[in-house]
């Protein structure tokens, strides 16, 4: 059963189509990085899947409920951090998480929210204040607070890492790994493309409301060319009869930068007989890939 199943999704307002004939399945145990510019669709899709938005046609799944149609057995097991904390502002840090621990209806265990506190650096002294008197970071890490708090099987995080200084974020990203060990899954939006680099197992893009890329990160960087430098002891001219996929970027003394896509044996046989001295290899960027995506209609 997967943890997400959705299955031509759309969503119209009036003439303008924000979600179209969107397909995805999540796998259980991994995180799934959900991207898009502004006005891509994420957030009417996350919203669709928390039953906030009824699509026009289509339907969303989770841990085997429909979204509309069993919409509080969905919501059951789902930790969700939106992407602003709408709550009431007299309200304390403590009284937020109590609520929407009762509206969630799961027994929250307090030596875990303890544990949550401790590592996202939010006293008992923060949760004794309004939430009119936290900054942007506390929001947040009180938002994370309430979404792992009772340990849920489906983690639907928006940005998550908005606001938060680079400890917090190595902090999260931490609870993510463990999160993934005890085979939770996230479905996790996000602009930051380094993050999603470093802790999604996979990506589903999404361009217009529509789904162009669903990929492992592994298959991404397999995408995008990587930049080759090529030193030589000697100045050698560029000859004719380098592999497919491998292009000449630009020349130097002693040099060549080329960008490669595929495999790096059929061009390292085609430097056998020449005066190689070093050779540099730069990865390829997942942020290439995307940008790529973004820039061709067609993809």
């Amino acid at each position: 059963m997967a943890p997400i199943s959705i299955r031509g999704l759309t969503k119209r307002y009036g003439n303008v189509l924000a979600v179209n004939n969107l397909s995805i399945d999540a796998i259980q145990g991994e995180i799934l990085g959900f991207l898009g510019l502004n006005g891509a669709g994420k957030t009417t899709t996350i919203r669709i899947l928390l039953d906030l938005l009824r699509p026009s046609s289509g339907n969303a799944i989770i841990l085997g409920h429909d979204c509309q149609k069993d919409g509080l057995q969905a919501r059951l097991n789902i930790g969700y951090l939106p992407g602003e904390m709408g709550i009431y502002s007299d309200l304390t840090g403590r009284e937020v998480l109590d609520l929407l621990a009762r509206l969630n209806a799961q027994m929250i265990d307090k030596e875990r929210r303890r544990e949550l506190q401790e590592r996202l650096e939010f006293p008992e002294s923060d949760l004794r204040r309004r939430l009119r008197e936290y900054s942007t970071g506390m929001k947040r890490k009180l938002g994370l607070i309430q979404a792992f708090q009772s340990d849920p099987q489906l983690l639907i995080l928006d940005e998550p890492t908005e606001g938060l200084d680079p400890l917090m974020q190595e902090s999260f990203y931490k609870l993510l790994v463990d999160v993934k060990q005890r085979g939770r899954t996230v479905f996790m939006s996000s602009h930051v493309l380094s993050e999603v680099e470093r802790v999604c197992d996979r990506i589903a893009l999404v361009r217009k409301g529509e789904l162009v890329l669903l990929s492992s990160m592994e298959e991404l960087r397999k995408l995008a060319a990587r930049q080759v430098r090529i030193f030589f002891s000697e100045d050698v001219p560029v000859a004719a009869g380098l592999p497919q996929g491998s292009e000449i970027v630009e020349t130097g003394p002693h040099s060549w930068n080329l960008k490669v896509e595929g495999p790096l044996g059929p061009l390292l046989r085609a430097l056998e007989t020449l005066p190689v001295q070093d050779m540099e290899i730069e990865e390829a960027k997942l942020e290439d890939v995307i940008l790529k995506y973004y820039r061709d209609g067609k993809q």
